[in-house]
């Protein structure tokens, strides 16, 4: 069974869903499959994005990490979460983050947590971030 979740655009790029179902459908809906679980649109949201930053509706840091990346010449999608939908994501991607607690924001590069925005920095000054972004396929040069 399919229904409309809420998906929102705001400037730069920034995207929000909403992954619990709204009670009305509205023209700038996106269609997901209502009996997939928060973990499993999360889990396939990762594999589907080469460069995906989730963080919290009213982050600074989230614009950090994205301006980051745009210098570089990628531009990730970010996933805007509330409070509630920030606090399954520990239980949705401990495989993939193996540092305790998970930052917020975080940043996956082709499916791995590289973690928040001093991980993320770390590998940029430690010239690992260009060549990562090349592997996945995020970058082209």
């Amino acid at each position: 069974m399919m229904q409309e979740l809420s998906l929102e655009c705001f400037s730069n790029d920034v995207v929000r869903l909403d992954l619990t179902p709204p009670s009305q459908t509205s023209p700038t809906s996106l269609s997901i499959d209502e009996e997939e679980s928060s973990e499993a649109k999360i889990r396939r949201l990762i594999s589907e994005h080469p460069v995906i930053i989730f963080s919290r509706s009213s982050c600074c840091m989230s614009h950090v990490m994205k301006r980051l990346l745009t210098t570089i010449g990628v531009v990730p999608t970010v996933i805007e979460l509330d409070d509630h939908e920030v606090s399954s994501l520990p239980m949705a991607l401990e495989e993939e983050f193996s540092g305790g607690v998970l930052p917020s924001p975080a940043v996956f590069i082709g499916r791995e947590c590289v973690g928040g925005i001093e991980s993320l920095v770390a590998l940029h000054l430690s010239g690992h971030l260009v060549p990562k972004l090349v592997q996945v396929g995020a970058l082209w040069v």
